[in-house]
């Protein structure tokens, strides 16, 4: 492992990467996908505040009037704060099904000597994306006494989230090119700097507006980080299929070339 690579050193390639993340924003091929973005982050956020609503007040935990009031009180202030803790997971795995049109354009953009991508189906994401939800929503859940305990908030929350929202977006993009087993491996092999571009993805979702495009930013800044370990590492893509399913087999075993 070089830790100039691998390591905290790495860090200059996570801010590029991240640099050219926020200036694909001002990509026209871009802008429908912000849009779309922006859209589900707050209908994401409205519904999953009025579902936990619902939720803690279908749940009667105290059968005295007064106390039920107090606890009903607790519950409409304590609602902000569980929305605020789930709502990373929720936007990533639903952006998850969405965001194929960032990696298209960031590729169009930066990387136009790629081949096209083998990809993957709808019903081949969405296992993957709903396994995520329900992991992340549990463990966050789970991690709710120590994520109330101010000084441990921020190591608990983004190194929590760093890690899984990391794992998360780089299989969404490298699981368009790469078999699993090459996927994970390459995911183990930088999974220091990942892990920190991941804290930067968690730190994102929780800045007001920002997070509203923030999957969008994950996403583009993750392509970049992909292509540039991909070519270090020199792995092949997986067999690409036709339109017709057969298999485009390809020797593809050159460098992206960046514009």
């Amino acid at each position: 492992m070089h830790i100039g690579d691998r390591g905290f050193l790495g860090m200059g390639r996570i801010l590029s990467a991240y640099y050219k993340a926020f200036g694909q924003l001002s990509d026209p091929q871009t802008r429908s996908v912000i849009w779309a973005s922006i859209g589900w982050s707050v209908a994401i956020f409205v519904g999953l505040f009025v579902a936990i609503i619902m939720v803690l007040k279908i749940t009667t935990f105290v059968a005295i009037g007064p106390l039920e009031f107090l606890f009903d009180i607790i519950t409409f202030m304590g609602a902000p704060v569980l929305t605020f803790f789930l709502f990373p997971a929720v936007v990533t795995a639903i952006g998850a099904l969405m965001l194929d049109k960032v990696v298209d354009a960031v590729e169009q953009r930066h990387y136009p000597d790629r081949p096209m991508a083998a990809g993957l189906s709808f019903s081949e994401g969405v296992g993957p994306a709903l396994k995520f939800l329900g992991v992340t929503v549990g463990l966050n859940l789970l991690c709710l006494p120590f994520l109330l305990i101010p000084p441990l908030f921020p190591f608990v929350y983004y190194g929590l989230n760093g890690y899984l929202l990391s794992r998360e977006y780089f299989e969404l993009v490298a699981l368009r090119r790469l078999t699993t087993p090459d996927a994970q491996a390459m995911r183990l092999r930088w999974r220091a700097p990942l892990f920190l571009a991941g804290v930067g993805f968690a730190f994102i979702l929780t800045v007001p507006f920002l997070n509203l495009i923030a999957p969008v930013i994950a996403t583009a800044a993750t392509v970049h980080l992909f292509e540039s370990w991909r070519a270090k590492d020199k792995v092949s893509e997986k067999p690409a299929r036709g339109s017709s399913g057969a298999v485009i087999v390809s020797s593809d075993k050159t460098t992206p070339t960046e514009t």
